[in-house]
């Protein structure tokens, strides 16, 4: 058996559209941007997800303008974001379709 390669193991693209089937009825995104504290897309930032007790549940790498997504169960969340710029936490409440959130960062 051969390990994955790196390729294989790679996040969605975070700034690509949404997937054409996607039933936003059903389904519940949480999308957004990390800002700096002038307002600044900071790409390359991580922002987990951490649900209602703060229990992390997913990761992704902010794409060059800064935009994140994750595909979630509708309720409370945490987005924590962390960056050269510093860290920043926003809480959000997702229901079913896209919820567009921005985490701003400061050391």
């Amino acid at each position: 058996m051969t390990a994955p390669t790196a390729a294989g193991c790679a996040a969605p693209d975070q700034a690509a559209p949404l997937p054409a089937g996607l039933d936003l009825e059903k389904e519940t995104v949480i999308t957004g941007i990390v800002r700096s504290p002038e307002g600044e897309a900071v790409p390359g930032a991580y922002v987990r997800l951490l649900d209602s007790t703060g229990e992390f549940t997913a990761e992704v790498v902010t794409s060059a303008a800064g935009q994140f997504r994750f595909f979630a169960a509708p309720g409370s969340w945490t987005l924590r974001a962390l960056s050269r710029h510093g860290n920043g936490d926003t809480a959000v409440t997702a229901g079913r379709g896209v919820t567009e959130v921005s985490v701003t960062v400061a050391s």
